[in-house]
């Protein structure tokens, strides 16, 4: 393909991805098909010659399509959406065009700027205060192991990186079940290990962390001589929305000298609207948090904003500075890959300034209490449905709930069946998770283009298929 072919075949596929969106609510929302039908569709071997872009984009639409989950579609209830709002796409275009590698300011200024511009705006807009300072990491998992290697290193005093960690002492790292798994691979990856994630006790509607069993945990491992390093807390915890009292475990944290990573990753997007911001009271404490304007701002994936109380602690971590990325004649600038673990940086502030300025704030707040609002109706509707039990509660737009008419000989084996019958069925897309030990179903509302019709149309499929099961 050359150049001079791109702008017919551009129009080609901006067509096709119009069609795409506005149509993709015909679609079976998961994809329908069986494991090795993509693969096998494939060639086994690479071409050797040129193939038209007419056979490869008409393969596309035959072979790669049918495998795709849809998470653009409006009854995506599974997993936090990873949206994908118009602005974004048109935003990611040009970032695919111009192709640039933004590791230092030298490499594109306005990328560096943008972002720092960009996450300014991002933290105005959740009301934190003007002393955090942020970067654009490309997942919450990446910030999460960027402030446990910023804990690690301070309580070594600064030698792990150097010194490593043999014959020091276990550096102890705490957290609820409820956070996600990031934070288990960032104990392995900084080489504190899983035994040293001290799981502690919740409790609470929103299974939060129980700051006096935070207090005892740390207490007692100085005692056994081991080394607290840091705290990991969750706003909107995958699995149940769990959320940490924040205010009441960041004095917990502070009365031990420990440094607090906060992880809002879904949830933290909400927080635009003043009024769901009892949910992390007290986070101005915190020495670092991370949100996803990938979930439910819009902003396509990846896309997840660090905030840094201190950047200078994590820079100490995680700069390295060899002579060939140095900036010449040149004062007062900043040099995002030394706060991120790669070294390449994509261009993401773009589409965060397309987002913030094509919907404004109000527009995107609007869609969040909708989002929260409607999934509050079916939450309360399916309460009220006879054979349905509600297991947690509503955080922000999460619930789960079960299916148990009376007689069930295991409800465990039940509820996965009928997720994965509602699943089959292609109409929406649920998942489950576990509550103790009991199987749960999730629901949750936060794709971009979902209308209360679509919430409306959940309880119906939950209900109908629920009912079939037991005929």
């Amino acid at each position: 393909m050359k150049w001079t072919e791109f702008a017919d075949w551009g129009r080609r596929v901006s067509q096709w991805a119009q069609d795409y969106h506005l149509t993709i609510g015909s679609r079976p929302v998961r994809a329908q098909t069986e494991p090795g039908d993509i693969l096998n569709a494939l060639p086994a071997a690479p071409p050797e010659e040129a193939q038209p872009l007419e056979d490869v984009f008409r393969d596309f639409e035959n072979i790669v399509m049918p495998g795709m989950t849809h998470w653009q579609h409006p009854r995506f209830f599974a997993y936090f959406n990873s949206n994908a709002a118009p602005a974004s796409v048109l935003a990611e275009f040009l970032t695919s065009a111009v192709a640039a590698q933004c590791m230092l300011w030298q490499t594109s200024p306005a990328a560096t700027e943008m972002e720092t511009r960009m996450m300014d705006w991002l933290r105005q807009s959740l009301g934190l205060p003007g002393g955090f300072a942020g970067v654009i990491q490309d997942s919450a998992s990446s910030a999460t192991l960027a402030a446990v290697l910023t804990m690690r290193e301070k309580a070594l005093d600064w030698q792990g990186n150097r010194a490593g960690l043999f014959g020091a002492r276990a550096l102890r790292i705490y957290a609820s079940v409820e956070v996600h798994t990031s934070v288990d691979r960032a104990i392995w990856i900084a080489g504190i290990g899983q035994d040293n994630l001290v799981r502690v006790p919740t409790d609470g509607p929103v299974r939060g962390m129980d700051p006096a069993a935070l207090d005892a945990a740390i207490t007692a491992d100085k005692e056994a001589g081991l080394h607290p390093a840091g705290v990991v807390l969750a706003v909107g915890g995958t699995g149940t929305g769990g959320t940490d009292p924040i205010a009441a475990c960041i004095a917990v944290a502070r009365k031990h000298g420990l440094y607090v990573h906060v992880d809002a990753a879904w949830a933290g997007s909400a927080m635009i609207c003043p009024e769901f911001r009892t949910f992390w009271e007290g986070i101005e404490g915190a020495d670092s948090i991370v949100f996803n304007p990938h979930k439910w701002l819009g902003v396509q994936f990846d896309c997840a904003a660090h905030f840094l109380a201190n950047p200078d602690d994590l820079v100490r971590t995680l700069a390295i500075q060899p002579v060939y990325l140095e900036t010449q004649g040149k004062d007062g600038i900043v040099n995002y890959s030394e706060w991120s673990v790669p070294l390449g940086r994509r261009f993401r502030a773009l589409k965060i300034w397309f987002v913030l300025r094509a919907y404004g704030l109000e527009g995107l707040r609007d869609r969040i209490r909708n989002h929260v609002k409607w999934s509050h109706n079916l939450h309360d509707r399916l309460a009220e449905t006879p054979d349905f039990e509600i297991v947690t509660a509503p955080v922000l737009s999460l619930f789960t709930f079960r299916y148990v008419p009376e007689g069930t000989a295991d409800p465990d084996a039940l509820n996965l069946a009928l997720v994965n019958a509602i699943n089959d069925d292609g109409r929406i897309y649920l998942t489950q998770t576990r509550v103790g030990d009991r199987m749960v179903i999730r629901f949750q509302a936060g794709q971009f283009e979902t209308t209360a019709d679509d919430v409306a149309m959940a309880y119906d499929v939950i209900c109908e298929v629920a009912r079939a099961l037991i005929q």
